[in-house]
């Protein structure tokens, strides 16, 4: 139940990218196939910009790396939930691991409770939503690529998520972590190459917390 007022959004942005993705001259099913093994949306965006042929596939690879490497921050900050865990459950709960998801979980440990259901169930609810909404985008007809950018389609997740993390906000022991971590990524997109912004962003603010959290404690 938790996740269910982000199935709509989800399945918006993955109507937009099977869209995006035929004005970019994918087959559908590969517009689907990408959906349902990368499950990554906005890095998956910023491949379609890189789809040309020959595919640049090292450019490619670093772009993906670059945006989905915030993962690696967000299973960081699931440790100590998983601690003690099998590993068959800690890795295959995050392979459906996504900002929508962690926030739900995370927002449920503060609330006491200790549950990787939030992560899976919610997390296969999501990836089924956003497959099938790229199958439909895909074969949609009279939609072009340039109704997504028209109708900012392509922006309603990047926005239901920031909605749902300020009601993450703990009060003023986060505005220092945040506000380090979005100037950073804003002065990494305009110095650093496209896509670091998202790493730069993320690794400042964890950055932050962390100099924060030791001097509370000094």
């Amino acid at each position: 139940m938790a996740i269910l007022a982000v199935l709509p959004p989800v399945f918006v942005f993955g109507v937009a990218f099977g869209i995006a993705a035929r004005g970019h001259g994918l087959e559908g099913w590969v517009a689907a196939l990408m959906s349902a093994v990368v499950f990554a949306g906005a890095s998956q965006f910023a491949v379609l910009d890189l789809w040309t042929k020959p595919i640049p596939w090292l450019p490619l690879l670093v772009a993906t790396f670059a945006i989905n490497a915030r993962h690696i921050l967000l299973g960081a900050s699931l440790r100590g939930l998983c601690r003690g865990l099998p590993a068959w459950k800690v890795y295959g709960s995050m392979a459906l691991l996504s900002d929508l998801n962690w926030a739900a979980l995370v927002a449920a440990e503060r609330r006491g409770e200790r549950d990787l259901g939030y992560l899976v169930g919610a997390g296969a609810l999501m990836w089924v939503t956003w497959v099938t909404a790229t199958v439909i985008g895909a074969v949609a007809g009279g939609l072009t690529l340039d109704d997504v950018k028209n109708y900012a389609l392509d922006l309603v997740l990047v926005t239901f998520f920031a909605t749902t993390l300020v009601g993450l906000r703990r009060g003023r022991v986060d505005d220092l972590p945040w506000l380090v971590a979005g100037l950073s990524a804003m002065a990494a997109v305009w110095f650093l190459p496209p896509n670091w912004h998202v790493l730069a962003g993320g690794l400042a603010g964890g950055i932050a917390g962390l100099v924060r959290d030791e001097m509370r404690r000094s």
